[in-house]
């Protein structure tokens, strides 16, 4: 569990924390492995045992002091008294993981109502037909690839969905599909349930045994004509297709399909969901004509009209996959208008992933689903945050879905070990913290969890008895239990900024204020939040005093020289605001791509999420040896460097780059036995997507793609290149800004 904080120091009061300008708050990557410096947590079991505080119900930690009959609790100061089986424990310390560490995991018992009889995994592909053929051929490479990422005992359903749901039985020696059509009425239902169509256990068949005839069954798969969608949709007109792909039916069916199962055949079911446009057939259809709309000439914001879901039907229709048990992943592979801020609650609000693709072509899709089912997942996950009496939590960020019953309690259907929550805080009372160190700022963050335990490490656990193919659930809880210090000044709070942090906590801010203000008031939101930073700075380091005649403009220290750690927030502020997240509508950002990068940049833990709003650039003399670690990213920066290899991390996109100055000597591309070869494979194989990668050789080939990244050269309201344009001027722009806010 890794847990960052916006500032390591907290600030004392609340006129501290509004005088310093920075959002207070930290991020949560519950289910990593280690903690943000790489320190595992300490096992243990009888998670259940653990005393509670009677008062907050925060769990004992190394931060409470203990007597010999009773402890105090770190966070509201409550004595407790302790049952004589804890007393008998802590007088022998040293093999208690929550005295000898404050980051454990405790086995729980698994309740007998909650044992399913078997908790084996369960998969269901739905796959959409009206698609093309190419797109078809890129969903079998992903499903081919999911089948051998695949533990042995998982169980896998094949289904289709068009003018009608598809349901393929492998289990027999030729695959059968048995098809019910889809009623043409948004109003209407399935006449009748998946469960009488086929029994579910017929539809999910064992992997180990059925992977050869699942891949056959894959091998079927055509696109739907257009004659048999108007034929069946009854509204062919002329031969023009109306509709014909009723995703919204086939999910609302295939969640109630598994429902009832929920506990007893799995535990957890995840329904990969590949759509190749939008759902324009039965209920839940969308309307794409809201994109076409000359929003500029009817003087409208085009973000604010296409960025708001336009029905509520997928947001409830991820309560009931909530309800079912099931996580669901979208993998669009589209470049037309697919309104993914209607669909994106069905993967958020469930624990899974939205992807996107604009092609078929380099899609790494398939690199993609191997890679998400590899990894290790915990699920039915909860999680609560508790703080020392002084302060709060203030919002919750991620995708979760809010507990019913209990107050600032996170539901987490599936949690892998990148996704990240975030939460800002606020204080309690006016007071704020204690100027005395005795009662420091405590937070502690409890995750419980499920996960579910291979056969084979079950095997060698009971020394090879057992079923092979039985799966056993195991469930958790991780504490981890953090203390800070309160600043005593400013300066201070400014010293222990974690900027990557910040970035996060702003993130999540102007997402939800462009989401309900619209783009436009996201932008002002995150200019000015700068503009009050930086005058806030200068103030506390007394650095705009008129003096000797010369102009206060040229005091303002926009740079925040004086601060190393606040010195890379103006490019990450720049950097966010030349980002399609927050450009406009007209500047060509299509409206699915920023719903997508809303949905990957909210759940990125921070070094992931400063990646991929400011890119890294590296120089390289040779493929072999690095030049320089870290350039701005201006073209005035390549021609000085005089290097002749560059290398860009953006995240998603990994580039390498040869100057057209480079040596004609260099191997190109960059041999697979180098360093920068290795630098990229480490770089891939830790990333939480696949990111593209791709070689240019400046002079030769369509350069574009590596220079649209350097954009301290570009204007930020726009893509206009001037001389005297970029950066500069932005901060020019700040400097006005601090001037006004400070007359």
């Amino acid at each position: 569990m890794a847990v960052r904080a916006s500032v390591s120091r907290f600030p004392i009061d609340p006129d501290v924390q509004e005088d310093s300008g920075l959002p207070w708050g930290i991020t949560v990557t519950p289910f990593a492995s280690k903690d943000e410096n790489g320190n595992p947590p300490a096992y243990g079991s009888d998670g259940h045992l653990l005393p509670r505080c009677e008062n907050c119900w925060a769990y004992f930690n190394t931060c409470c002091e203990l007597d010999q009959w009773a402890w105090t609790c770190s966070l509201c100061g409550t004595l407790n008294g302790l049952s004589s089986e804890c007393i008998e424990k802590y007088s022998r310390s040293q093999s208690c993981p929550e005295m000898a560490s404050s980051f454990i995991d405790l086995e729980l018992p698994v309740e007998e109502s909650e044992e399913p009889t078997e908790a084996r995994p369960v998969y269901v592909a739905a796959v959409d037909l009206s698609s093309s053929e190419e797109f078809l051929e890129l969903t079998k490479s992903a499903l081919l690839a999911a089948l051998e990422a695949l533990g042995p005992g998982s169980l896998f359903g094949l289904a289709t969905f068009s003018h009608k749901i598809g349901l393929y039985d492998v289990q027999g020696p030729v695959p059968v599909v048995k098809n019910v059509f889809i009623p043409p009425d948004s109003e209407d239902r399935l006449p009748l349930e998946l469960e009488d169509v086929m029994p579910l256990l017929q539809f999910l068949a064992p992997v180990e045994t059925c992977k050869d005839r699942i891949a056959s069954a894959l091998e079927t798969l055509r696109p739907t004509t257009s004659w048999e969608r108007s034929t069946a949709a009854g509204q062919g007109l002329d031969g023009v297709l109306m509709g014909g792909r009723g995703f919204g039916v086939a999910m609302e069916s295939l969640f109630n399909y598994l429902g009832p199962e929920y506990g007893s055949t799995f535990a957890l079911a995840r329904v990969f969901a590949f759509l190749s446009g939008p759902p324009d057939y039965g209920a839940g259809q969308l309307d794409t004509r809201r994109y076409g709309e000359q929003y500029a000439s009817r003087g409208e914001d085009a973000d604010r009209a296409l960025l708001p879901e336009q029905t509520p039907f997928y947001k409830e229709l991820a309560a009931v996959a909530v309800q079912a048990g099931v996580c669901v992943d979208i993998f669009a592979v589209t470049n037309e208008y697919t309104d993914l801020a209607s669909l994106k609650f069905l993967s958020i609000e469930s624990g899974g992933s939205l992807f996107l693709y604009t092609s078929t072509e380099d899609s790494t899709l398939p690199q993609d689903m191997y890679r998400m089912l590899i990894r290790p997942y915990a699920f039915g996950c909860i999680m609560r945050l508790r703080t020392s009496s002084e302060f709060r939590q203030g919002h919750s960020y991620g995708h979760f879905s809010l507990d019913p019953q209990y107050e600032n309690v996170q539901r987490i259907i599936c949690c892998d070990s990148y996704a990240t929550f975030a939460y800002d805080f606020e204080f309690a009372n006016t007071v704020g913290f204690s100027r005395h160190t005795s009662e420091p700022p405590v937070l502690q963050i409890a995750f419980r969890y499920t996960v579910v335990v291979p056969p084979q490490e079950l095997a060698d656990s009971s020394k090879g008895s057992g079923n092979r193919s039985s799966y056993s659930l195991k469930r958790r809880l991780r504490i981890r239990t953090l203390q800070y210090t309160a600043a005593q000044n400013m300066n201070e709070v400014y010293d222990s900024v974690d900027p990557e942090v910040v970035l996060s906590l702003l993130v999540h801010k102007v997402i939800i204020a462009s989401l309900e203000q619209g783009v436009r008031e996201g932008r002002m939101l995150l200019h000015d939040w700068l503009v009050i930073l930086t005058a806030q700075y200068n103030d506390v380091y007394r650095l705009i005093q008129p003096k000797n005649g010369s102009s206060v403009n040229a005091q303002v220290d926009v740079a925040f020289s004086q601060c190393p750690q606040l010195q890379t927030l103006p490019h990450l502020i720049f950097a966010l605001l030349r980002n399609p997240l927050l450009r406009f509508h007209e500047e060509g950002v299509h409206p699915d791509y920023r719903i997508y990068l809303q949905c990957l940049f909210s759940a990125l833990e921070p070094s992931s999420l400063h990646r991929a709003v400011y890119p890294r650039l590296i120089s390289y003399s040779t493929p072999d040896k690095q030049a320089y670690p870290r350039h701005s990213l201006s073209r005035a920066a390549l021609i000085t460097s005089g290097s002749p290899i560059f290398f860009l991390d953006a995240f998603t996109t990994l580039i390498v780059f040869y100057s057209s100055t480079a040596d004609p000597s260099l191997p190109f591309p960059p041999p697979h036995d180098c360093l920068l070869r290795s630098t990229i494979n480490k770089l891939k194989q830790d990333r939480s997507i696949t990111p593209k990668l791709l070689f240019i050789r400046g002079g030769q080939e369509d350069a574009s793609a590596f220079e649209n990244y350097l954009i301290e050269e570009q204007d930020v309201d726009g893509s206009g290149l001037t001389s005297n344009m970029g950066f500069v001027s932005f901060l020019e722009d700040i400097t006005q800004g601090v001037l006004e806010y400070l007359k």
